[in-house]
């Protein structure tokens, strides 16, 4: 028998919509009109009416739940007897329960529709950690695309397409097709080089001819040894391009040159290289002086003859090909040390001992070794250049017959070129320390010297893949340009006497003379 009190909970609950487990566990229940107290931040949150984001979708309907009820399960009931009793005093006793059934579900879609917020409806917003993750494959991916793109066409290529554009026989056409034979753009850049050697060598200052008057090099000097240069190089090319046109319509870089094409004949093209080379040692010989000319032609024998046929023999063919790059440095180093040179050739003595003569003076003295060090410069920036370049097209080479060493062994090419980099650390420090550069040189250059190195160590680190080769390609661009532009800018006392100039000081020297004693200079 069931006591009065618990009679009447009884027939309060709706038995229609809770099972007899329920019921049972109902009548233990403590008073209804009691409540207990929670502290949960969340439960709080739910019973004001606030349902916060839910972890999954497939509890939303259970936290919908939870809110109709409120924030105890043994609440519920309560809440639903309070419903019962408000429907039975809004119906009258006609009304059937099927209607107040349909009326109550109504109501409680409308609740749920109303409740949940629109923070549990699926998220279209892609997630930070998965738009990052995008991101980096998106760069991934454009940089893989950017190092497997085609290197640019040389200048040689350029203009034989232009010729090939021009009409028949005419000017512009023919024009095109020579210079295209002397590769323009490679012949500036050695041309560049022998005038930066020109211009950083130091002339004595006690040799000007007054206090006002900076010490110079003869214009003239300098027209003759550009021309002279570029001639030899235009030479030295043309038979390297003679001497190859087979293997060089195997590449995509080459295989737009005059030759390959048949812009010009190979009769036309050696007469060219003969002319050239005859016209370019004559201009240094008599307007510069022999060794400078001596140096021009065995440049011609060395890229043509000994480098040309080594690049299908063996690798070393990369380290001769350094040494035809080091040699127009000391071309315009004698070219400016001859202007101050102390030897006077002997009647009694043959032309050859005369220029031995001469050449030992220039070359293997005490004074040349800023011309040495400039050497070394160009020697050691071949490499990562040239390992750089050729990596881009080494299948190619390969396909050619060409015995590169990025065809043959890659990780000793990149090892090569992060070696040969970090020397240029300790040749722009001795430029300076052997006077031919003002200290801040090698605080400027260290910069440029240091983005080189860090290009050549991600091209050995990653084996010439990933970008790598073509980074450190662009930065030996720019890196010898900038170097020899630094060397000039400030070469040993320019700054100071371009200073002195504008602030108005005068430029004064001090030195002894026997006779009169203390002159001024």
């Amino acid at each position: 028998m069931f006591r009065p009190s618990t009679l009447a909970r009884l027939h309060a609950i709706p038995l229609d919509d809770v099972c007899i487990r329920c019921a049972r566990k109902l009548l233990r229940l403590p008073r209804l009109d009691q409540r207990g107290f929670t502290r949960s931040t969340r439960i709080k949150q739910i019973a004001g009416g606030k349902i916060e984001r839910s972890y999954f979708w497939q509890n939303a309907g259970r936290e919908q739940r939870v809110d109709e009820r409120s924030y105890f399960w043994q609440n519920a009931f309560r809440d639903q007897r309070m419903e019962a009793a408000q429907v039975e005093r809004e119906n009258p006793v006609g009304v059937s329960a099927s209607s107040t059934q349909e009326r109550k579900a109504q109501s409680r879609t409308a609740s749920i529709t109303t409740a949940i917020p629109s923070a549990v409806l699926p998220i279209t917003e892609e997630p930070p950690h998965r738009r990052r993750k995008r991101l980096k494959e998106e760069a991934k991916a454009a940089e893989e695309a950017a190092a497997d793109a085609p290197l640019p066409l040389d200048a040689s290529a350029q203009l034989s397409e232009a010729a090939s554009a021009a009409p028949a026989r005419s000017l512009r056409r023919t024009m095109n097709t020579y210079l295209s034979l002397s590769k323009p753009r490679l012949a500036f850049l050695i041309v560049l080089t022998s005038t930066a050697a020109y211009s950083i060598y130091p002339v004595p200052a006690l040799l000007s001819t007054s206090a006002t008057a900076a010490p110079s090099l003869s214009t003239l000097t300098l027209a003759f040894l550009t021309t002279g240069t570029f001639l030899t190089v235009a030479s030295a090319n043309t038979l390297n391009m003679l001497f190859e046109p087979s293997h060089d319509a195997k590449m995509s870089r080459t295989r737009n040159r005059p030759l390959v094409r048949g812009l010009i004949s190979k009769r036309s093209a050696l007469l060219f290289a003969i002319a050239t080379g005859v016209l370019g040692t004559a201009t240094l010989w008599y307007g510069v002086n022999p060794t400078t000319s001596i140096l021009g032609a065995s440049n011609i024998v060395l890229y043509s003859f000994i480098y040309t046929g080594l690049k299908r023999l063996h690798p070393i063919n990369t380290w001769v090909g350094a040494i035809v790059g080091a040699i127009p440095p000391l071309m315009g180093w004698c070219a400016a040390a001859s202007q101050y040179s102390t030897f006077a050739p002997l009647p009694s003595a043959t032309m050859l001992q005369n220029v031995w003569a001469e050449s030992q003076e220039l070359l293997f003295t005490e004074q040349a070794v800023g011309g040495w060090l400039l050497a070394a410069l160009l020697f050691a920036w071949q490499f990562p250049h040239f390992f750089a370049l050729s990596h881009a097209i080494r299948h190619e080479y390969a396909a050619a017959g060409y015995k590169m060493l990025t065809s043959t062994n890659i990780p000793m090419a990149a090892r090569v070129s992060f070696r040969y980099s970090l020397l240029m650390f300790p040749i722009c420090i001795l430029l300076t320390t052997e006077g031919l550069t003002d200290p801040i040189f090698v605080v400027a250059s260290t910069g440029i010297n240091a983005w080189m190195v860090k290009e050549a160590w991600g091209f050995w680190r990653k084996n010439g893949e990933q970008g790598s080769a073509r980074k450190l390609f662009w930065a030996s661009v720019w890196h010898l340009p900038g170097v020899l532009v630094l060397a000039m800018v400030f070469k040993k006392g320019l700054v100071g006497r371009v200073w002195r100039g504008v602030v108005g000081e005068d430029d004064e020297e001090d030195w002894e003379d026997d006779d009169t004693g203390s002159v001024r200079a």
